[in-house]
């Protein structure tokens, strides 16, 4: 029974302090803010690419934190590139006629 206790205490997670949260909360924050900025400029052809750039980064920053990917094993990265892969496949795809 106690080798059952450890392994309850393994199951709790990762503790990341509060100030990390604040941090990218901070920062998402900021690149809505950035992303709204950039809405009122025009980049010509390029305004869908400096959107999605924009956008990939905060998601990119939500996926590393809140869904904990920064502390996962690298088999669990293979299953997150791969269907980032697949969509910058799709998204370029648009840009060929």
């Amino acid at each position: 029974m106690s080798g059952h206790g450890n392994s309850h205490a393994h199951e709790l997670g990762h503790i990341i302090p509060r100030k990390t949260y604040v941090t990218v909360l901070l920062i998402l924050f900021f690149l809505t803010f950035v992303i709204v900025a950039a809405s009122r400029v025009d980049f010509g052809v390029m305004n869908l690419v400096v959107a999605l750039l924009i956008a990939s980064v905060k998601a990119g920053i939500v996926g590393m934190f809140f869904m904990h990917l920064k502390y996962e094993n690298p088999l669990i990265w293979i299953f997150v590139a791969f269907p980032i892969i697949l969509l910058g496949i799709m998204i370029g795809g648009i840009f060929f006629r």
